[in-house]
C-alpha cells in the first residue's frame, strides 16, 4: 500500500521569504510566474497574510529540476490547483 504525502509529512505553509528563497527568484519575478500560471496562487491565512503550501512549491521546483518545459509546469500548477479543491471538498 503507497502511503499518500500527508501520512508521510504533515502539512506545512511557507511565508514568500521561504517560497522566494527555495526557488532562486526576485520577489517581482515569482509573482509574475503565479500571474502566469506557473506556480500555484498563494493561500489566505488571514486579512493580510497568505503563504504556499510546502509540497507545492517542493513538486514544482522538482519538475523544474527534471527539465519540465513551460506547457509541463502550466499542467503542473493546474494539477495542484485542482488537488487543492478536492481536498477541500473531501
Amino acid at each position: 500500500m503507497a502511503l499518500t504525502r500527508t501520512e508521510t509529512k504533515p502539512l506545512r505553509i511557507l511565508r514568500i521569504n521561504e517560497v522566494l528563497q527555495r526557488q532562486g527568484l526576485p520577489k517581482s519575478t515569482f509573482y509574475e510566474k503565479v500571474k502566469n500560471g506557473f506556480v500555484t496562487k498563494p493561500v489566505s491565512l488571514g486579512a493580510r497574510s497568505v503563504g504556499w503550501p510546502e509540497s507545492e512549491i517542493d513538486e514544482i521546483n522538482r519538475a523544474l529540476i527534471a527539465g519540465a518545459d513551460s506547457d509541463q509546469i502550466k499542467q503542473l500548477v493546474c494539477n495542484l490547483t485542482e488537488q487543492r479543491q478536492l481536498a477541500f471538498c473531501a
